[in-house]
């Protein structure tokens, strides 16, 4: 039986060995792994466009946006065609080097990803339920400086098991690579649990937070417009109707983190099953299947604001 739990790590035989599995397995992989580079690509490219073109989508809100397409297009653009690749050959192909700069870039790309949709929270969050210090946040420069801050973010945790806190190795079919989850050594269960908790549980709760007050608010002025009398309520209709405006925004971006979480939490879920001892039972194929999963949140941004979004669509 294949010992799993070193994820086909062998230095007797190199880096890589191939897992026994049927040839069909890595081509189904393979097949929707190109669905997802096509569309993702494509996808956020038409994203792109379509803000550089339409100066009325070109706003510090809508920056966010561009910046979740960015890092979705490049989660795209360097994951899936060397994963298309390795799965056609059955093996990883691109050596120890190739292995970490692919794990990097996706551990990068991915972490931008729901960093950004925690920035996206809290700029709703500010400008609906605070709107007197919205007209302080919501400039060019600072949301410039936010998405600066969510990268370096993203930069650190990516960086870390290139130097030497956990580390990258193949993983599932040994067509991908990731960070080590599964071998038990104090840095990788350190890693495992803090990348959980600041990258995916602690964003997530923040997010919660940010839509629960958002929904208060919008909920509260409603009920303030229905008390007062028709001859104030000209006034505090124009500021409803501009909160709402900003609750559309904040409806649209609430989706595409909720089909985010959703995409990442089989992954995450995975994780924590090898962080507390139980990588035994994890088969391959219950480690790629989570992997193609997360890949695919790339392709869900421009769907959804295909649909949703009237001034891009």
């Amino acid at each position: 039986m294949t010992d799993y739990c070193m994820e086909g790590v062998n230095m007797d035989r190199g880096f890589f060995r191939k897992v026994d599995v049927p040839d069909h397995a890595h081509y189904i992989v393979a097949f929707f792994v190109a669905v997802i580079g096509g569309v993702g690509v494509m996808g956020n490219v038409l994203v792109m466009y379509a803000f550089f073109c339409n100066k009325k989508l070109r706003t510090p809100p809508n920056y966010f946006i561009m910046n979740l397409a960015v890092s979705d297009f490049l989660m795209a653009a360097t994951q899936s065609p060397i994963f298309f690749v390795n799965c056609m050959y059955k093996e990883w192909v691109f050596g120890e080097i190739g292995c970490k700069m692919y794990a990097f870039c996706g551990a990068l790309f991915g972490i931008t990803s729901m960093i950004n949709l925690l920035a996206i929270s809290i700029d709703r969050y500010v400008v609906i339920t605070k709107p007197l210090q919205a007209i302080r946040w919501t400039s060019k420069r600072r949301t410039l400086l936010s998405i600066l801050l969510v990268w370096l973010y993203s930069l650190a945790w990516s960086l870390a098991p290139l130097l030497g806190w956990s580390s990258y190795i193949p993983e599932g079919l040994m067509t991908s690579c990731t960070w080590d989850y599964v071998t038990s050594t104090p840095a990788n269960k350190s890693y495992t649990l803090m990348l959980c908790c600041f990258v995916f549980f602690i964003p997530l709760g923040i997010i919660s937070y940010c839509y629960f007050f958002m929904f208060l608010a919008i909920r509260s002025t409603s009920r303030d417009v229905e008390r007062l009398g028709t001859h104030v309520r000209k006034t505090t209709l124009i500021q409803e109707q501009s909160i709402k405006t900003e609750w559309k925004l904040a409806k649209v971006a609430f989706v595409v983190i909720v089909v985010y979480v959703l995409s990442w939490s089989p992954y995450a879920f995975v994780t924590l099953i090898a962080w507390a001892g139980y990588s035994s039972i994890l088969t391959p194929y219950s480690k790629a299947v989570p992997a193609v999963i997360a890949k695919a949140s790339a392709i869900y941004n421009p769907i959804i604001y295909a649909i949703i979004h009237s001034k891009y669509r």
